[in-house]
């Protein structure tokens, strides 16, 4: 399996879109700080993640999702954690 997942940062209330084959490890390794991208935005929570069965289908997923479009599609997907975090 392969996921894409958004993680919140309750620090300077932005979002970080990833992709990873082990989702359970990679949420560690950044809640550890072990992820340069995140490091300094801690703490972090998970709030969302999609599961693939093909690589290519995640990346195009990930990739998509930090586009323009991919995030005005997220924000109607799951309205009520964006509401609820106010994150713009």
């Amino acid at each position: 399996m392969y996921y894409v997942y958004i993680l919140h940062s309750k620090k300077d209330n932005r979002l970080y879109i990833g992709r990873t084959d082990n989702l359970k490890r990679r949420i560690a390794e950044h809640k550890r700080g072990s992820v340069i991208s995140t490091k300094n935005r801690l703490p972090i929570e998970l709030i969302f993640y999609e599961a693939f069965l093909s690589n290519k289908d995640s990346t195009t997923r990930e990739k998509y999702l930090k586009s323009g479009f991919g995030r005005q599609q997220l924000k109607f997907l799951i309205k009520d954690i964006f509401d609820k975090l106010r994150i713009k």
